[in-house]
């Protein structure tokens, strides 16, 4: 069972742990998602002066640098966290089910380019690839997104743009990157078969999700 009521960024950082998979914020399914489980405290919340507040928010990036799980648009296209031990069966499974980009493509350009700059914020890298023209970020954000679902970029961290007083601000930018230059290739790499890894995550998730659908189920493992 997932336990509920996470009070704090280390409990949450333990969950991820534990069952391995979880959406940051609404997954389709009740009660699995980083935002359901968290303390009514610790969602978002509106001040009068309308300012606002959100811990949950403010947690990824310590949960991202911590160095024991990954961050990326993993589940339908929606973020989330997967840990190290499980990270090996995504990316096997997924980079089976998905060639590498074609020579020449945008999405080889991309990888290209943070191949070589390490990492970018998702407006830099846009950018590098050129693409700079009107209405050009949701076509580069649509690229970016099914990288991520490929396994082939993950977020290493957030960066936050700073005030007059040199205080962080907004909503803030994910930090893109390889996961083989951030985590190690070996990291990457599975000695099971992608049928053998797909039977590990649907048994996996049956288990963790006793009142999820296949259907459901199947969206998640992607």
């Amino acid at each position: 069972m997932i336990p509920s009521q996470i009070h704090s960024c280390p409990e949450l950082m333990a969950l991820i742990q534990q069952i391995g998979f979880l959406p940051l914020l609404d997954s389709g399914i009740p009660g699995y998602s980083a935002e359901e489980l968290v303390d009514d405290e610790c969602r978002y919340v509106v001040f009068p002066d309308g300012g606002w507040d959100w811990p949950l928010w403010k947690w990824k990036g310590p949960i991202v640098s911590d160095g024991h799980c990954v961050y990326g648009k993993f589940f339908a296209g929606k973020a989330g966290f997967v840990s190290l031990d499980w990270w090996p069966d995504l990316c096997n499974l997924r980079r089976s089910r998905h060639a590498a980009p074609a020579e020449g493509s945008i999405e080889e350009a991309i990888l290209f380019t943070l191949g070589q700059e390490g990492s970018l914020i998702t407006r830099e890298l846009r950018a590098a690839c050129g693409f700079t023209g009107p209405k050009m970020r949701s076509r580069f954000d649509g690229y970016i997104t099914r990288l991520q679902m490929q396994c082939r970029i993950i977020t290493e961290d957030f960066v936050y743009p700073l005030d007059k007083h040199n205080h962080e601000y907004g909503w803030g930018w994910s930090l893109l990157t390889l996961p083989e230059r951030l985590l190690g290739p070996e990291a990457c790499r599975c000695p099971r078969t992608p049928e053998e890894s797909f039977a590990r995550l649907k048994a996996h998730f049956t288990t963790l999700l006793p009142n999820a659908s296949e259907k459901q189920i199947l969206k998640l493992i992607g």
